[in-house]
């Protein structure tokens, strides 16, 4: 046998190698992380009960105020509460890189044998995984209050997979930010800065043919307004109402997915390369 045939899978076992030991270091911090939630109950309650409340009041309180054309307000409104549960869930993301960076935890990683994406990795994988339990939690808030979903089991699977899609694609965003600012403190009045204007300036709450002209455009261009529009088009929530005529309202599912891989492909290198920056110092 050659000696180039030799080092061939050679070179293949170290790829391999390197790739396993990349993926055991992104799912022990996964599982650090993971364990730190289930030790913190109060994490995941203080996590759901806001979107609960949100549910509350604008079902039981508001819904009788706002008419959605085509369709029962409870059914319009979940969808946009699912959306902006799993987008402000993804600040968890921003916030806990912050802490630990105050705490040192990171310097500990750094003395470490492992890739310095692990962690952001581990951070973001278990967001995702508390995410996932408040979706969940809400899904059973909207049945009680009488949401339903009137469309195929599949379809049901393809909305919630967007959901998750979505928020961790954001919270790659959230990652950002949270090594971007100098407190964890900080993080909470930063992270409100983009979330209250992607959340509350689009279709999540009421249509937005109701907003005046500039605040309707955004709205209507708005990523998580496609979110909305496509999780209620495949819970089949919408009804009758009418879709604007805007590709990313038309085009919903096809938006989200472009948008989170563009997320993915910004904001993943931008993170890693601020995690190295900031643990290098």
């Amino acid at each position: 046998m050659s000696a180039a045939a030799t080092r061939l899978p050679a070179a293949a076992a170290r790829g391999n190698s390197a790739a396993a030991n990349w993926a055991g270091d992104g799912w022990t911090v996964t599982k650090r992380n993971l364990i730190k939630i289930k030790r913190s109950p109060d994490m995941i309650i203080f996590a759901v009960l806001q979107p609960v409340m949100f549910v509350l009041l604008f079902s039981q309180v508001y819904g009788g105020s706002i008419n959605v054309a085509g369709t029962d307000y409870t059914q319009y409104l979940m969808a946009g509460i699912f959306a902006q549960t799993v987008v402000f869930g993804s600040t968890f993301s921003g916030a806990a890189m912050a802490q630990d960076l105050k705490e040192g935890i990171i310097d500990r990683f750094r003395t470490l044998p492992m890739s310095p994406s692990a962690v952001l990795i581990g951070r973001t994988n278990s967001d995702l995984a508390l995410n996932a339990i408040s979706v969940l939690i809400m899904m059973g808030t909207g049945l009680l209050v009488g949401w339903r979903v009137n469309t195929s089991f599949a379809s049901f699977l393809a909305a919630v997979g967007l959901l998750l899609l979505f928020s961790y694609s954001f919270s790659w965003v959230m990652a950002l930010l949270g090594m971007t600012v100098r407190t964890p403190e900080t993080i909470n009045n930063a992270s409100f800065m983009i979330l209250f204007p992607i959340t509350f300036i689009s279709n999540a709450f009421v249509q937005s043919s109701t907003l005046p002209t500039p605040l309707r455009i955004f709205a209507d261009w708005n990523p998580v307004s496609a979110l909305v529009q496509a999780v209620r088009e495949l819970f089949g929530n919408l009804g009758t109402t009418p879709v604007p005529d805007t590709w990313p309202m038309q085009h919903a599912v096809a938006t989200v997915l472009i948008g989170s891989a563009v997320m993915l492909l910004i904001f993943v290198p931008l993170a890693v390369r601020k995690f190295e920056s900031v643990s290098s110092r």
